[in-house]
């Protein structure tokens, strides 16, 4: 069914099917991709054509909301939000005094984008090499990390390609790729984890706040078993008790609450 979804929400829905289109209210396209696609199998099959009614679209739509709910999509609330992707007002924590410039400048890039990068596209782009990046109003949630890095000196692009290079049995082979590539390895989330390990980067993964600080690097699987990661930033929840996360998870550049709304698999310091 998915091929029916042409609604924002499809690069980060992974299951369901009309799920996009319910999302932003198009509740007639929605329908009407049910009834295309029962009309094909009807015709396949030879069954004859029932009688349509307004009792039985609503019955549909209610399936749908049906699956949306039974579907964990409700914990997803606040990523599904139309709030700005900067919080207002947020309550800034200063960075300790002896904070390294690649932090601040690392951390500032990150916030940066948030407003800036509007959408989310996983499409393979022949990049420059080294410094190559999509255009940053689009990407995807490494290159949140990658725009970060490189304004702080650092090109996540060629330190990993390199890396490959040299260690390519140490990272992933999940893609099929019998040579490193510099135009999407880079980009993937398992790739950047398996970087940060090689350089001793790698932090214990907890369930407490106070062990993630500024400028950490946390990757997460979300319920659907994709990875996706992201920035702790400076900034705090409206709680104060942690701190928020920059990513893009599908709606473009944010910074949300969100340290705790998945599996942590993965927990970085660089900086």
């Amino acid at each position: 069914m998915l091929r029916f979804i042409n609604s924002k929400y499809a690069s980060i829905l992974h299951e369901g099917g009309m799920i996009g289109h319910v999302l932003d209210g198009k509740t007639k396209s929605a329908i009407g991709g049910v009834d295309r696609n029962a009309k094909r199998h009807r015709l396949k099959l030879k069954m004859k054509v029932p009688l349509m009614s307004n009792r039985v679209a609503t019955a549909r739509l209610l399936v749908l909301i049906v699956v949306f709910a039974a579907s964990g999509c409700q914990r997803h609330t606040e990523i599904f939000s139309h709030t700005s992707a900067v919080p207002p007002n947020p309550v800034v924590k200063p960075l300790p005094e002896n904070a390294s410039p690649q932090l601040k400048q690392m951390l500032a890039g990150a916030i940066a984008q948030a407003g800036v990068t509007t959408g989310y596209d996983p499409s393979y782009v022949a990049l420059d090499y080294p410094g190559g990046d999509v255009s940053e109003t689009t990407g995807v949630c490494s290159d949140v990390v990658v725009r970060a890095f490189r304004k702080a000196g650092v090109d996540l692009q060629k330190e990993v390609h390199e890396d490959m290079k040299a260690a390519r049995s140490e990272y992933s082979n999940k893609w099929g790729a019998n040579k490193p590539d510099r135009n999407i390895d880079h980009r993937r989330v398992l790739n950047l984890m398996t970087y940060f390990t090689r350089q001793g980067k790698s932090l214990p993964v907890s369930s407490s706040t106070t062990d993630y600080q500024p400028g950490d690097i946390v990757a997460w699987e979300l319920t659907s078993g994709i990875d996706h990661i992201g920035i702790v930033t400076n900034m705090l929840s409206d709680s104060e008790d942690s701190y928020l996360i920059v990513h893009n998870i599908g709606a473009g550049t944010r910074i949300e609450d969100v340290l705790f709304a998945w599996n942590i698999k993965g927990h970085y310091r660089v900086f």
